[in-house]
């Protein structure tokens, strides 16, 4: 079959790589028919993330139809077709029981490789490294899913890969992010990073609730997106205007009530002294992330706000505003989604016509192109926000 694969930094190839096969009798076989580019996998383009073999199979957004299943799975049967959830998880453990799935005890071989890093592993992930499973990712044509009964969602005949394919990772992610700000009527919900996953916090906060909500980015097609399709009463161009500023203006200098950090370690500065200072530290190899945004986020959110951190980050920051957090009495909730306690509300939000999560496609490309799309998703290239290959 036909996959993207991963040979370095800024290196990445379009191959001829032997099919999936079952290895464990959970297991099926899914033939991809949609497939995108995250976010988060420009960190492993950028070389940001550990642990990339030369080979490796990327991408871990894709969907298709089942066309072989191991004996014990129950649950889904060759021909359905499905979303697959980017966290792989075994349903059973200590965490996937209370809905957790991306601490999942079972599904991560090379939990020690994280432990070292992190103290505790996280779950398998699809395409994203070795340090959380090494496994194949879906930027291909076929890949195989563990636990298939819990990592896919079936999807009814009629409605388009479109509308359904970001179930897998992004509008659940976003989705969470805004959950996680527990948001009362009158709040105020500002939102670091317009990309695909600020997008759908913008969205999703407006969804659940939200009187107010302020994108904050520095490309103005995200802008003109989040106030048009995310529905954000205010976008605030952080190259154009001081941030904190804008939002104490916004908020009568009271601050928003929830801050979302969609950005993570691949933050840019606004007036250049604190990304050169992250710049210089990443290489002397003193700190791996640039934490940015999170400190703009929790400088700027109310006193006894939420913080919502749903960026990726890798590893160690600089600079962190303890004295702010801890004085001012803000929570601060994290995590990797656990996109499969999510999948089937969110799909009943779109069969009801709420939300058409397709908005933020701008490119689909074929497979054979991933390399070019990963370079104009990079980039921002011809106003680039979502990238979708077709294998």
């Amino acid at each position: 079959m036909k996959a993207n694969c991963w040979y370095g930094k800024k290196d990445v190839r379009v191959e001829r790589v032997p099919d999936p096969k079952i290895l464990n009798r959970q297991d099926a076989i899914v033939r991809i028919t949609s497939t995108a580019i995250c976010g988060s996998d420009l960190h492993l383009y950028n070389g940001f993330m550990p642990t990339m073999e030369k080979g490796d199979i990327l991408g871990h957004e894709f969907m298709g139809e089942i066309v072989e299943v191991g004996p014990d799975v129950k649950n889904r049967k060759v021909g359905d077709r499905v979303v697959t959830a980017f966290p792989i998880s075994c349903g059973k453990c200590f965490f996937c029981q209370r809905q957790m799935f991306t601490l999942c005890e079972n599904s991560n071989p090379n939990a020690w490789m994280a432990e070292k890093l992190f103290g505790h592993s996280p779950c398998g992930i699809f395409g994203y490294s070795h340090l959380t499973g090494g496994y194949a990712g879906g930027q291909a044509e076929y890949a195989r899913v563990p636990f298939a009964d819990v990592g896919t969602l079936p999807i009814p005949n009629g409605i388009p890969d479109e509308k359904v394919l970001f179930l897998s990772d992004i509008f659940p992610t976003g989705y969470m992010a805004a959950e996680m700000c527990n948001i009362q009527p009158g709040d105020t919900i500002a939102v670091w990073g317009c990309g695909p996953v600020g997008q759908f916090s913008m969205a999703s906060a407006r969804l659940l609730g939200a009187e107010r909500v302020i994108g904050i980015d520095r490309f103005p097609e995200r802008l003109a997106m989040a106030r048009e399709k995310a529905k954000a009463d205010h976008v605030i161009n952080y190259e154009e205007q001081d941030t904190y500023e804008a939002l104490m203006e916004i908020t009568g200098g009271r601050g928003p009530d929830a801050c979302i950090d969609a950005v993570g370690m691949e933050a840019h500065g606004g007036h250049g002294l604190i990304y050169a200072y992250d710049r210089a530290k990443q290489a002397l190899l003193l700190e791996s992330d640039r934490p940015i945004a999170l400190r703009e986020a929790i400088m700027a959110c109310r006193n006894g706000g939420t913080v919502s951190v749903i960026g990726v980050y890798g590893g160690f920051i600089d600079q962190f505003p303890m004295g702010s957090f801890m004085n001012r009495s803000l929570t601060m909730r994290t995590g990797q989604c656990h996109v499969q306690r999510y999948m089937q509300p969110l799909l009943d939000r779109i069969e009801r016509g709420e939300i058409d999560p397709s908005f933020v496609i701008t490119h689909t490309l074929p497979l054979d192109q991933a390399p070019q799309g990963y370079e104009i998703f990079l980039n921002k290239q011809d106003d680039c926000i979502k990238v979708v290959l077709k294998p």
